[in-house]
Formats: structure tokens, sequence, C-alpha cells
């Protein structure tokens, strides 16, 4: 389903032009209004017509986002969150694959579901990262699993003036002909990306 959209927002008698993004666990809206909404605090989450209705602290609040849409993001909004092992297909079937140091309790209890977790030879990789040298060590270190298809979850710090941001994730790793294809929350600190290389660069060389 769509996870973004340009749309007019009301909330105390106003009404504004945002950019909407629906992501893991909040709503995020920039341009007229910069606001970021956890699903947590949200309340009374309906989708009326073409209008994603919720309160927020007591305020009525409306998406005009269309029909299809907020009925479809009412009910993102509405279901209980995945396990973080469970968005990042980490289960008791898998050994991952760890580069760098895992410093998170949340990443900490997400491997903790894998069938193994190793430093070389996993079926997934998890790369905790906080500079852009880091992530490029981690890249040449993993060339030869990356390029057999084995996927890589990017995992680095949130907000603003960070060493290492989406930016540069996305840059370094696309460089070293990567496409990302799933984005999950990771804890309060932590976010990540997940990688796998172009199945034409997998395809050339099998």
């Amino acid at each position: 389903m769509g996870r973004e959209a340009n749309c007019t927002c009301e909330h105390g008698g106003e009404a504004v032009e945002v950019k909407a993004l629906l992501e893991y666990g909040e709503l995020i809206l920039r341009g007229g209004i910069s606001r970021r909404v956890p699903f947590a605090g949200m309340k009374q989450v309906q989708a009326r017509g073409d209008r994603l209705c919720f309160e927020l602290k007591g305020e009525a609040w409306s998406l005009a986002i269309g029909n299809v849409q907020a009925a479809q993001w009412a009910a993102k909004i509405l279901t209980p969150p995945a396990s973080l092992a469970k968005r990042m297909g980490i289960t008791g079937e898998i050994s991952v694959e760890i580069a760098g140091e895992v410093d998170d309790g949340a990443l900490e209890d997400a491997l903790a579901e894998a069938k193994a977790v190793t430093r070389r030879g996993g079926e997934l990789i998890v790369a905790r990262v906080d500079t852009p040298e880091a992530l490029a060590r981690v890249l040449k270190a993993k060339a030869e699993p990356l390029a057999r298809g084995v996927p890589m979850w990017v995992v680095y710090r949130k907000g603003r003036g960070q060493a290492l941001g989406e930016h540069d994730v996305r840059g370094l790793c696309l460089a070293a002909d990567l496409v990302d294809h799933k984005v999950t929350a990771v804890s309060d600190a932590l976010t990540a990306l997940r990688f796998v290389k172009r199945r034409e660069a997998v395809k050339a060389r099998s």
C-alpha cells in the first residue's frame, strides 16, 4: 500500500498542505506542519470517506488522503506491530552474520531469535555501523556473500547530526550495486535499511 501522500491536514480549525508519511510506529507530517505522531498517541483512529481521522491529545485531526488510502492507513495504525525479529526476517531457521558491535537491547533480543549468530557464513547479514568509513569497511569485507545475494540490514543511528545518515547509507550501498527495499525502526535510537545485490549482478555472477 502507499506509504506517503500529499494532502490537506485539518486540525484546530486550520487546514494546511502537508506530505504525510506512514512509517513503522509513527505518522510523519512535513510541510505546513512538521510533526512526528506515534501510533500509540493516536486515539479514535478511523477512516471517514476520503479522510483519515484521529485524536491527538484531545484535538481532532484529519488527513484528506483518499478513500482507499484512508482505510488502509487506519487499518495499519490499528494493527498490533510485528516483532522486530519478524520485521527483519530473523527466525529460528536461519543463521545471522554480524558486522560491528550489537549495542542495543532491542537488536540483541531480535538476534536471539536466530538459529545462530556468527561473524561469518550467515544467511542474513546485520551490520551495525555509525560512520561512512565503518560502512565502507563492511561492504568490502562482506563483498563475497553480498555478491551471492545474501541480504544485509544496515543498522545506524536515527536523527539529524549523526555521522552516518540515510543519504550516506544509500549512496555507499548504491555504489556497491546494492538496492534497498525495506526499512524498519529498531529502537528509539536506531533504524535500519535492508539491501540486496541487484538481480542482474547476481545472475551475471552465477
